[in-house]
């Protein structure tokens, strides 16, 4: 336990750098573009297999590609008219081949939703591992 203590730590802005800020608002760009674009198939691709998706009610396994294209492909409805998504992105820490971000999404002019993304460098790019919602914070 303790090697991993030392291999990750909370960090500061200053403290992450260039590249791996640059990997995560990268991963997170493309990411809006597939929302946008209502691409449940390219969203499915961004998510690792298996990953885990974490909320208050309980946790859920995510064993296939096609259970994430699923579940984008049953929500679009949800997100009718909404034609611009800004991911503001903040880099919490990092380890070696993953990120932990702290992403709020911006639609319709303001602060929507929250979600911590650990992301996992799979060879070709990074993937969500684990999503946990969280609460938008007052303005």
């Amino acid at each position: 336990m303790s090697g991993f203590l030392r291999t990750v730590g909370a960090v500061t802005d200053t403290e992450i750098d260039t590249d791996t800020q640059s990997a995560a608002r990268a991963f997170f760009d493309r990411y809006a573009a597939a929302l946008l674009a209502r691409d449940e198939k390219a969203i499915g691709g961004m998510y690792a297999v298996p990953s885990l998706i974490v909320a208050p009610g309980g946790s859920v396994p995510v064993t296939d590609a096609a259970q994430t294209e699923a579940f984008f492909a049953a929500s679009w409805d949800q997100y009718e008219g909404v034609q611009e998504a800004s991911p503001d992105v903040v880099v919490m820490a990092r380890a070696p081949g993953t990120i932990w971000a702290d992403v709020t999404w911006s639609y319709g002019g303001r602060a929507r939703e929250r979600f911590c993304y650990q992301l996992l460098s799979e060879g070709d790019g990074y993937r969500i591992v684990v999503l946990t919602p969280m609460e938008l914070t007052p303005p």
